[in-house]
């Protein structure tokens, strides 16, 4: 019902445009709103990629399995809350076995121009990570790396591990000095994250960062899929902005159409400003 509302209020402050320009933006715009988002988690061996996702994200994700050492095809998972969807891709981490790092940089080659966003995660107490920052370089490449979030998992594990109840102060030195070495050895767009699922520490930091991360048109349709105490204000507010930036690039997109005479264009960009606040007020009707 609310989607309802939201699309007419959007419909409605359409009006004064052409039939045609009208109904070709709220397509896009329908499109936008139904965007499936698919995210790829990669990791090692008992990385925590399911208790990761399983913490994060509202609809159960089932556990992740040994299928993938026997096979190229990357487990995928659907997630849906209420008529949204989005797609969790498990991708094997690298360094394991020589043989198997070549089978993945094809699969990772084929799976990377379909993903909004890989989480790498890396356990705080792994030190062999000369194979991972080969395979980054390599096969991630400059033209990938703005999709990669480094997030170090399992931070109750750093020396000294107590397995007490929280991060003891030399643990979380340890945790920064990781961080800085994941900056000097992958130099990632994006900041590194720490978490410890266990203990519930740097999770919501994660969240909001991976938010940020996300392509403008992704990120609506993720924030739908967290955990009610992830969908902080400033989340909320990142996947708002983004949702009325997407809808305004639409506009911008019939407007430069060839062949639109030069008053229905100055029409379009009159009603930008006020589709954008519009689509920006009406945003939690659909998300």
């Amino acid at each position: 019902m609310k989607n309802k509302e939201g699309q007419q209020s959007l419909q409605d402050s359409l009006t004064g445009l052409p039939e045609w320009a009208s109904e070709r933006i709220m397509q896009q715009i329908r499109q936008l709103t139904n965007y499936e988002p698919a995210i790829g988690i990669m990791g090692k061996t008992g990385a925590g990629k399911s208790s990761l996702c399983n913490a994060l994200f509202a609809s159960e994700v089932s556990p992740v399995s040994d299928v993938m050492a026997c096979t190229r095809e990357p487990l995928r998972f659907r997630l849906q809350v209420g008529e949204r969807f989005m797609t969790l891709v498990d991708l094997p981490g690298v360094g394991e076995s020589d043989a198997r790092d070549n089978e993945y940089a094809a699969l990772y080659r084929d799976q990377l121009p379909r993903l909004d966003l890989v989480l790498w995660l890396i356990k705080a107490d792994d030190r062999a990570l000369v194979t991972d920052e080969h395979f980054y370089q390599q096969v991630i490449g400059e033209a990938y790396r703005h999709k990669v979030l480094f997030v170090i998992s399992q931070s109750d594990k750093a020396e000294p591990g107590s397995g007490g109840d929280k991060l003891s102060t030399e643990q979380k030195q340890n945790i920064s000095h990781k961080i800085c070495l994941l900056h000097e050895l992958f130099q990632p767009v994006h900041p590194v994250c720490a978490i410890s699922v266990r203990l519930q520490w740097g999770v919501r930091v994660m969240a909001e960062r991976m938010i940020r991360c996300l392509p403008r048109e992704a990120s609506s349709s993720v924030v739908a899929q967290l955990q009610h105490s992830f969908r902080t204000d400033a989340v909320n507010k990142k996947a708002r902005d983004d949702f009325g930036e997407t809808v305004g690039s639409v506009l911008d997109t019939v407007s430069s159409m060839p062949l639109i005479p030069a008053p229905i264009r100055a029409i379009i960009q009159a009603a930008r400003d006020t589709v954008v606040s519009v689509a920006r007020a009406v945003w939690s009707f659909f998300f």
